[in-house]
């Protein structure tokens, strides 16, 4: 009937409770203890309710103190389990280490496989083959199994078992039959019942008559009488465990179902009209809730979680999440106060994070709670103004810090989940210090920062809800909470109100834990923290490529190394989360000749050479808030100037490499190196040239040497045909603005034409644009014939005929005019001809073994003429 009640529910419930953390890395510790420095238990999978049960019996401190009693003479040690003579009792060995890694180790959750190992629980069919409340009975039949013959054989029976009495009052004679039953829980009715006492009312005080056709036979009378049953309670044990039952079967339907209705209980209750002996004092009946094992979902599957009260005050109290929002204010101050806060991106999303119950956020999901709360987006309600949320935060580091590796983002004066040494007079936790925030934590209170009232700290012990490796604070309101619905109370825990916790006992998790637990503990610790450590060392180093400016020159905007035989950068590694100020003295020292100002900036390695962008000016901001990462480049100077050149640094100086392309004249096709070079006989010479973004084109005119009367044209894809590309004319107003505000970039083409060359025949404008065609880009020829020899008078001159011949830049000439001929159908009648480039003044005829590429006088797709020879 119950069999999948250990099943986490199919929809709406995962085995990990909510906002539980992102799976670990295989090479990263656990997390350490979070604020209210309680440690929770992981869920191996439909655990939920032994997590839960677990830690009822943890905060049971009589109980706990019973096991830990127990030494090592009486239980063994699990060395020597395996050992055929070796007596080792090893559940209740597994416990104590349970609980002693749940009271001193520094980590955020425990695991119980060993425990569950020791039950024979090696698979989830067996953990799930019993009720949750046969799960209880189970556990303490195995513990008592385990302690026969120590001292500790009867210690749960003293704690946990009560009798019961049923009697049966004979009417006729006053003969009284009776029988006494043990129980270790008591399971009472919630169909038809509003609450715990009417439940009790109706088990220990409401008689049973025996009556009309259905008559009791009486062993004195010896005949069926009238008679009465009722039940009392006989014996109260100091620990009273009350089951629910919250799971039914409806006959008429077939299937199970879930009590959800109202079903009080009350904080303290009085057994006394419940007893048979009533003489005592009101004390030895009064007991007092402590712990709530809580159902969530139905009866086909859920999760498992528990209210407890802190007997000992082990834990450290805050207020939960809802004491953190803003109080309500009345209407018209509300409309006053809310939009100016919606127009504040700072405000907001402090709130946002303030009202987290970790105090942190996962970088991922502020937007979506952004849009939660503003109903509209980041892109749509900031960007413009503000940049990318991630731009954002790093621009107000001075209020946010990344944490996790970055993965979640919490306020700076408050970073979530640091672990608080408790006070311990006699025992304190071993190394309950955790690894130190990336950013140092001087400030106050962000809540009170952001006018957040909080909830007073409620007097006596404090209740906390455990739900699987999250451990929260609640108020002891919130128990009523559990009263109905689909989440609600299922195990109810009660202890004497005449138990009392010594001083000693106070904010003590090491109090009566065995020596060798405690020492067991302590190297826990110590591993964990090396780990820590060593994975926050591992994690938070970053190598850095420092640039020393005594090996740097400015040359055409940008930074570039002196001598190309030295090496360039030395190589660094930092912890990021030490400060610019420490760089900046580790710098200094490891730099015996450096004098003067040190000035460290940010810079990166573009194609024009190395550019600088910000400086770290703050030297006691650390290099994790500055945004510092593994491989960023870092440059050494004076902050001023490299080699006597003032240096300019920011974005908008950004260098553009350009390509500057020129026409070629004479013997400066040859090249001379130094990026300047004639490809393939074009008639043009390129030269990469780089320039600061904020240069004006007329300004890149005049560093190239050339006149005003020069124009420079921007290439512009897909040219006229026949291989020739376009290029467009910059527009005198172009000359005022800057390469950033025309979009060049990195790579871009510049084409120089001084006055002199636009008359050539490789350049033909028309408007603002000019078409350059070369051999390199010659695709065909057009090639003309008409006869030289002379006409006689009156005689018509004869046509000309025209053909277009495919040719490209490597065709001989000869073979230009065999396929001209063949084109033209003039085998016959030509024998000698000559091929001549039309409209070229002083143009001799070409050689036909000379190339169209080498020609002497550059090629184009202008006409070209075949001849005759003249006689």
């Amino acid at each position: 009937m119950f069999g999948s009640l250990f099943e986490e529910e199919g929809e709406g419930y995962s085995l990990a409770p909510s906002g539980g953390k992102v799976v670990k890395g295989e090479g990263e510790p656990p997390s350490p203890r979070g604020r209210v420095n309680l440690s929770g238990i992981k869920n191996q999978g439909g655990t939920c309710y032994l997590n839960s049960l677990l830690q009822t019996l943890l905060f049971t401190p009589e109980f706990r103190e019973e096991l830990f009693s127990l030494g090592p003479k009486e239980l063994g040690c699990l060395e020597d389990k395996d050992k055929p003579e070796a007596k080792v009792r090893v559940i209740p060995l597994e416990l104590q280490r349970l609980f002693a890694r749940l009271l001193l180790v520094d980590q955020q959750s425990a695991s119980t496989a060993d425990l569950t190992d020791s039950f024979g629980w090696n698979n989830s069919e067996e953990s799930r083959q019993h009720d949750v409340q046969e799960l209880n009975r189970i556990l303490f039949s195995a513990l008592e199994h385990s302690l026969v013959d120590t001292s500790g054989s009867a210690f749960i029976q003293r704690l946990y078992h009560g009798t019961t009495v049923n009697s049966i009052l004979c009417k006729e004679c006053g003969n009284i039959s009776q029988r006494q039953e043990d129980f270790l829980d008591l399971t009472v009715c919630v169909r038809g019942v509003c609450g715990l006492e009417g439940a009790l009312w109706d088990m220990f005080v409401e008689e049973e008559m025996f009556e009309g056709s259905n008559l009791y036979r009486c062993g004195q009378c010896d005949q069926l009488v009238t008679a009465a049953k009722s039940a009392k309670l006989r014996k109260l044990p100091p620990f009273l465990t009350v089951s629910l039952l919250r799971f039914n079967f409806d006959f008429a339907r077939c299937e199970r179902y879930k009590e959800t209705g109202r079903y009080t209980f009350p904080l303290t209750i009085n057994l006394r009209p419940f007893c048979e002996q009533t003489e005592d004092e009101d004390s030895e009946y009064s007991y007092e809730l402590f712990s709530v094992i809580i159902h969530k979902g139905g009866c086909y599957g859920g999760h498992y979680h528990v209210y407890i009260k802190d007997m000992d005050h082990l834990g450290l109290w805050e207020p939960p999440e809802e004491d953190t929002k803003p109080k309500v204010q009345k209407k018209k101050e509300v409309r006053a106060y809310t939009e100016p806060e919606k127009d504040d991106p700072l405000s907001v999303l402090s709130s946002i994070i303030a009202q987290e119950e970790s105090r942190s956020v996962l970088l991922d999901q502020l937007g979506q709670r952004l849009m939660d709360k503003i109903g509209s987006s980041w892109s749509k309600k900031y960007r413009k103004l503000h940049g990318p949320i991630s731009k954002f935060l790093q621009n107000h580091s001075d209020v946010f810090v990344l944490v996790n590796n970055g993965t979640r983002v919490a306020l700076k004066a408050n970073p979530p989940s640091p672990v608080t040494q408790p006070s311990s007079p006699a025992h304190p936790t071993p190394g309950s210090s955790s690894t130190p925030d990336p950013v140092h934590n001087n400030t106050a209170n962000p809540q009170l920062e952001l006018g957040l009232e909080m909830a007073p700290e409620p007097q006596g012990s404090h209740w906390f809800d455990l739900n699987d490796s999250t451990v929260t604070s609640i108020h002891e309101r919130d128990v009523e909470k559990m009263y109905q619905g689909k989440e609600s109370a299922y195990m109810l825990f009660y202890r004497k109100t005449l138990l009392r916790r010594p001083s000693g006992a106070l904010r003590n998790p090491g109090y009566q834990v065995p020596s060798h637990l405690l020492e067991m503990a302590e190297e826990e610790n110590r591993r964990l923290q090396q780990r820590r450590e060593e994975f926050d060392a591992s994690n938070n180093s970053v190598e850095l490529r420092l640039h020393l400016a005594p090996r740097y020159r400015l040359e055409n905007g940008a930074l570039k190394p002196i001598s190309i035989e030295q090496k360039e950068a030395t190589n660094l590694t930092f912890d990021r989360r030490r400060t610019v100020g420490d760089l900046r003295m580790i710098i200094y020292q490891k730099q015996d000749l450096w004098e003067g100002d040190m000035a460290l900036t940010v810079a990166r390695s573009l194609p024009a050479g190395l550019h600088l962008y910000n400086t770290l000016t703050d030297d006691e901001v650390s290099l994790y808030s500055a945004g510092i990462l593994t491989g960023t480049d870092l440059f050494v100077w004076n902050g001023r100037e490299v080699c006597g050149a003032t240096v300019q640094t920011g974005a908008e100086w950004e260098p553009v490499l350009l390509t500057v392309v020129r026409p070629s004249l004479g013997e400066e096709e040859e090249g001379e190196g130094g990026g300047v070079g004639e490809e393939g006989g074009s008639g043009l010479t390129k030269e990469s040239r780089g320039f600061a973004g904020r240069v004006t084109l007329g300004e890149v005119r005049e560093a190239l040497g050339e006149p005003q009367e020069s124009l420079l044209c921007q290439e512009k894809r897909g040219g006229e045909g026949g291989g020739a590309s376009g290029w467009k004319v910059f527009p005198p107003g172009d000359m005022q603005r800057t390469l950033k505000e025309l979009a060049l970039k990195d790579g871009d083409a510049l084409l120089v034409l001084e006055p002199q060359t636009q008359d050539s025949s490789v350049f033909s404008m028309s408007g603002d644009m000019v078409t350059v065609t070369t051999p390199s880009d010659c695709r065909w020829l057009q090639v003309e014939y008409q006869p030289e020899r002379r006409r006689k008078r009156g005689e018509e001159e004869e046509e000309r005929m025209r053909a277009k011949v495919p040719a490209s830049g490597n065709m001989l000439l000869c073979e230009v005019k065999q396929r001209a001929i063949a084109e033209l159908q003039l085998q016959e009648h030509l024998t000698g001809q000559i091929l001549k480039r039309a409209h070229v003044l002083g143009f001799q005829s070409q050689q036909g073994e000379v190339s169209l590429g080498h020609g002497i006088v550059k090629l184009s797709l202008f006409l070209w003429n075949l001849y005759e020879p003249t006689i």
